[in-house]
């Protein structure tokens, strides 16, 4: 039995899988198994990974079921105690489970623990080190476009992890659930934290799991599904996790954003995009709002100790972001946080 299982979602990536897997074989940690499922490729993939990379448990799916449903696929054929997932277009550090694997040792409260992510090309700048949340429910990626230095060299406790190359123990996950379907791709990991932090799981971002990513490699081509998928997305997690007393506290914030995430994919080009993501929202309530209650039923983190993990000077953050891709070029306009599908 491994101690870790790693799943790999693949979706007309062949061109990425040679950098990926090889770097998994170089693991010095080595009890791990490796599952790639495989989202219905058209471009040769499952092919080569037969041809190349016999040691993979691989799993080919005849439909496109996205990062959420290629992940859930994977999980259900996962043995480890521990699940990891990574994103295809990325290279991991030789000692990257040997990282993770020693954090789950010294961490034994935590539920999840984050890597640090890399640019590819650019390799002593910061793609991620997970996630904070702030009282209105948006993210914020820690440390997104710095120079990796002494701030960044030592562990510590963040709301989520980038499930383009997270961890979470099995044990945590069989107690809040895995990723929920309805996401496809885009903010999943911030809805599975969020659960996870209501109910006590921690989150460690682990400095030493290093990962190099190409940044938005597969979705940046698909700007306008992004925009619906990211919109859309970024509601249900708010919806059924946040508190309602968290919410009536924050809904001036939360409002002013929605107003100005409005206009900014406007001028993107990308404004219809997000009108469908929120009239989904509404056609999806009442599923939502049932998830909320299970969800809400569960927790054990009172508001005040749920306010204590979340980012407090979020609007200045947030608003500089919007300012930035709003006077810049309309390619900067969907950079996603998130991992690919």
């Amino acid at each position: 039995m491994p101690d870790i299982s790693v799943i790999v979602v693949n979706w007309n990536g062949k061109h990425f899988l040679e950098t990926c897997l090889t770097a998994l074989r170089r693991q010095t940690f080595r009890e791990f198994e490796t599952i790639l499922v495989d989202n219905g490729s058209t471009d040769g993939s499952v092919e080569y990974i037969r041809a190349e990379f016999p040691e993979v448990n691989l799993t080919s799916l005849n439909e496109n079921r996205g990062f959420t449903g290629g992940n859930i696929a994977g999980y259900e054929r996962a043995r480890g105690e521990l699940i990891v997932l990574l994103n295809n277009d990325t290279e991991v550090d030789p000692r990257w489970l040997e990282e993770l694997h020693k954090a789950s040792r010294e961490y034994p409260s935590a539920g999840s623990f984050a890597s640090k992510m890399l640019l590819f090309d650019e390799r002593k700048r910061i793609d991620i080190c997970g996630f904070a949340m702030t009282e209105a429910g948006l993210t914020i990626d820690l440390g997104r476009g710095e120079l990796d230095g002494q701030e960044w060299s030592e562990p510590r406790k963040v709301f989520g992890a980038c499930a383009g190359a997270a961890a979470y123990r099995r044990s945590m996950l069989e107690d809040v659930g895995f990723f929920d379907h309805d996401f496809f791709g885009t903010y999943e990991d911030g809805d599975l934290s969020f659960r996870a932090q209501l109910r006590g799981h921690e989150c460690v971002f682990v400095p030493g799991a290093v990962v190099y990513h190409r940044l938005t490699a597969t979705m940046k081509s698909y700007p306008a599904r992004q925009a619906f998928l990211s919109q859309r997305n970024i509601e249900f997690v708010y919806l059924k996790n946040m508190p309602l007393g968290l919410m009536l506290r924050s809904l001036p914030q939360r409002v002013l954003y929605e107003f100005g995430g409005a206009a900014y994919f406007f001028k993107q080009g990308a404004g219809m995009a997000f009108l469908r993501a929120k009239l989904g929202v509404i056609r999806q309530l009442p599923v939502v709002l049932r998830k909320r209650r299970q969800i809400q039923r569960r927790r054990t983190l009172t508001n005040g100790q749920l306010r204590a993990l979340m980012q407090k000077n979020w609007l200045g953050v947030k608003w500089k972001k919007l300012m930035t891709a709003w006077r810049g070029p309309s390619a900067a306009a969907l950079r996603a946080r998130r991992s690919s599908s």
